[in-house]
């Protein structure tokens, strides 16, 4: 049955309705002379008059054969006016405060380029080394212990490291002591002896059971923690003092170290072992580009093989490295001596610590290696520098005796919870 409402019906081009239009004025308007004769004759006044006269009186002074019913809307109306901000804003660029956001006195910490006395754990515990004694402070609640050893030669602190998962704080003394102290209890776990002749200077855990530590004398020793033979391989290739030591992100595969003879080494624990060293690592890389003592030194996190490392007093470079063929990638003067590096875990920025003369933060945009800011506020070098696990706020620590925390990396944002997480919920049949 037949609808009786009535239809839209779409057509395919516009046709008007005739009936609606004044056919009249309309062929007068077209038939109606607008133009001076084309033979240079010249109406009359009076012709002229008459022509005014019906257009005043029959043709109401209309101009135009077709019309809109209502006046459109003027094109100036619906165009934005030049000084209206319409356009779509650019990203703003983040704020990034000159002042230390929180400052706290670091008593008796010792200015030697050898030693790496800070550190922050993925437990939310800064460690710090203050001459004999190591103190803790709980970025949660804000909160300070301190923990020493009783020796007889109080010897000093030369290295702390935190275990990846926050349980274990290494410890080194000056007595060529190290040990493995549990965060918990405080308690000592292991305690590593090690020769008279040298001291540990640098700690790096490989994985929470095997730590690498580095000696004054150049050598480079991984302990396996769960064995009574502890000692498992070692690596050999510097002269001198070894400043820093640091695993890759993936997998601990890559162990950069570098040291005051000026050298850079790039350790590929994938290679094959000699057969007549089967507890030595063999070196991948040599690199010999620094023309100071080498110490800044940090792996890039969103990309494994990218290694960068900062020269000091005579040097004053950063420079980036390909950790697969040793390819210096770029190379940036600083003006001043590298003291400490550390990356971003989230985006691709740079925050290194400078010497003389300004013993300011700079934060660099990779790749470019564009200055975002400068940070002052230390009156010496600034040696250690530790990230927060949950990033965005950086530790620095300095002979001045000052420990300053900076927000100079961008908070992360918290992930999105997933609409569905249950697999295939949105579909009710699966074919």
């Amino acid at each position: 049955m037949a609808s009786s409402r009535s239809r839209r019906v779409e057509y395919d081009r516009f046709i008007p309705f005739r009936s609606a239009m004044d056919m009249d004025f309309a062929r007068c308007a077209l038939t109606m002379p607008s133009r001076p004769q084309r033979d240079g004759s010249i109406e009359s006044p009076s012709s002229v008059a008459y022509q005014k006269l019906l257009v005043q009186c029959i043709f109401k002074n209309r101009s135009r054969i077709f019309a809109f019913k209502s006046a459109p809307e003027s094109p100036a109306d619906k165009v934005s006016q030049f000084d209206e901000d319409n356009r779509p804003h650019k990203k703003q660029q983040r704020r990034i405060p000159k002042d230390a956001d929180r400052v706290l006195a670091a008593y008796d910490i010792l200015d030697d380029d050898r030693l790496n006395l800070l550190d922050w754990g993925s437990n939310n515990v800064l460690a710090i080394g203050l001459n004999d004694k190591v103190c803790l402070w709980n970025a949660a609640n804000k909160s300070s212990t301190e923990f020493s050893r009783a020796l007889e030669d109080n010897s000093p602190v030369t290295s702390i490291s935190w275990s990846p998962d926050g349980k274990v704080l290494a410890v080194a003394l000056g007595n060529s002591d190290l040990d493995l102290v549990d965060a918990a209890t405080r308690r000592v776990l292991v305690g590593i002896q090690g020769d008279s002749h040298s001291f540990v200077c640098s700690l790096a855990w490989r994985s929470n059971a095997i730590l690498t530590s580095r000696r004054s004398d150049g050598s480079i020793v991984d302990y396996d923690i769960r064995k009574d033979d502890r000692a498992i391989c070692d690596y050999r290739g510097h002269r001198l003092e070894v400043c820093s030591l640091k695993w890759s992100e993936l997998f601990g595969r890559y162990l950069a170290s570098e040291g005051k003879d000026k050298l850079v080494h790039i350790w590929d624990t994938c290679m094959a072992v000699a057969n007549h060293h089967p507890r030595q690592h063999q070196l991948l890389h040599k690199i010999s580009n620094h023309t100071s003592t080498v110490r800044a030194l940090d792996w890039c996190p969103t990309r494994s093989n990218l290694l960068a490392s900062g020269g000091g007093r005579n040097d004053h470079c950063i420079k980036f490295w390909n950790a697969v063929n040793g390819v210096c990638l770029n190379s940036i003067d600083t003006g001043s001596e590298v003291c400490a590096l550390l990356w971003d875990k989230n985006k691709s920025e740079l925050l290194t610590s400078h010497g003389f003369p300004n013993n300011q933060l700079t934060l660099w945009n990779y790749t470019s290696m564009t200055r975002k800011a400068e940070l002052f506020g230390h009156s010496s070098r600034v040696l250690y520098l530790a990230g927060s696990p949950l990033g965005g706020v950086v530790a620095s620590a300095a002979e001045d005796e000052t420990l300053k925390f900076w927000n100079a990396f961008e908070i992360p944002k918290p992930p999105k919870p997933e609409a569905n997480t249950v697999p295939f919920a949105q579909f009710s049949v699966i074919r």
